[in-house]
């Protein structure tokens, strides 16, 4: 299925590195839902600045809509994915998982090994694994029906350069990589393709305005690229995971972060 031929809802997509994706997805015209829990004015001002530039290219067809979902929540997802169907007049065909829970990258606040408490895991596991484990559930029906899904989830290179231990952040993209495979695996016969686009710290997002300048200095000069990645250039890698283009991966984990790291 061509990008323009889906609608892609992007979790998370009211602020940050969600916004980025959901940009580039609506540049490719497909239809997106910009999902948001709270940053409710950032979310509909950019379904409105997509939708006005849908009639600037002399389409008539509304290529988004914000609506409001917590999605570690079953019921919540489930009714945001009926007024999706309901608004576009076709189900969900594509499922970004970026939404994070509250986190901050500052490796000078860290939580360190012996005063990290088990509340701060169960945080991020709850916003990540059982997050994308009810939009996945909530996609499925349509999914299958139609023989086609791209699902895609969000996760970091700190697995393999944990240089700041963010304990509970890594652990739960950790978790996640794994279902990401399992569910590759399950779902494939059924045309679903599951895959991870990890990135590094990407300049500059909501989660990253804590970072030290001399921070990302350091990275940009390890990076064979010679700069840190920015969040438009991670939402193009993001694209290829949807397109018809990344029709036999599955299953798989592109880092996005400039060469930094090699896996």
């Amino acid at each position: 299925m061509l990008l323009s031929e889906q609608i892609v809802l992007v979790t998370g997509a009211g602020r940050g590195l969600g916004h980025s994706i959901a940009r580039a997805f609506a540049r490719e015209g497909a239809r997106v839902v910009v999902n948001y829990r709270s940053s409710r004015a950032r979310a509909e001002a950019l379904a409105d600045t997509l939708n006005a530039g849908s009639l600037n290219s002399g389409s008539s067809i509304p290529r988004a809509v914000a609506l409001q979902a917590d999605v570690t929540s079953p019921e919540e997802v489930a009714a945001l994915f009926a007024a999706a169907h309901a608004h576009f007049g076709h189900p969900i065909t594509t499922v970004v998982n970026n939404a994070l829970a509250d986190f901050s990258f500052n490796g000078d606040a860290r939580a360190s090994a012996d005063t990290i408490g088990w509340d701060a895991f169960a945080a991020q596991f709850e916003g990540t694994v059982r997050a994308t484990l009810n939009t996945t559930q909530a996609a499925l029906p349509a999914m299958r029906a139609a023989g086609f899904g791209r699902i895609i989830t969000i996760g970091t290179n700190l697995f393999q350069n944990p240089v700041v231990p963010y304990h509970d952040y890594t652990a739960a993209k950790a978790a996640i990589l794994s279902l990401t495979r399992t569910l590759a695996a399950d779902l494939g016969p059924h045309g679903i393709t599951v895959n991870m686009a990890s990135g590094g710290l990407l300049r500059t997002t909501d989660a990253s305005a804590a970072t030290p300048e001399a921070v990302f200095d350091a990275i940009a000069a390890a990076t064979p690229l010679g700069r840190v990645v920015t969040p438009d250039e991670f939402a193009d890698a993001v694209l290829f995971f949807a397109s018809p283009l990344s029709r036999s991966v599955t299953g798989q984990n592109l880092v996005v972060d400039g060469g930094l790291v090699k896996d």
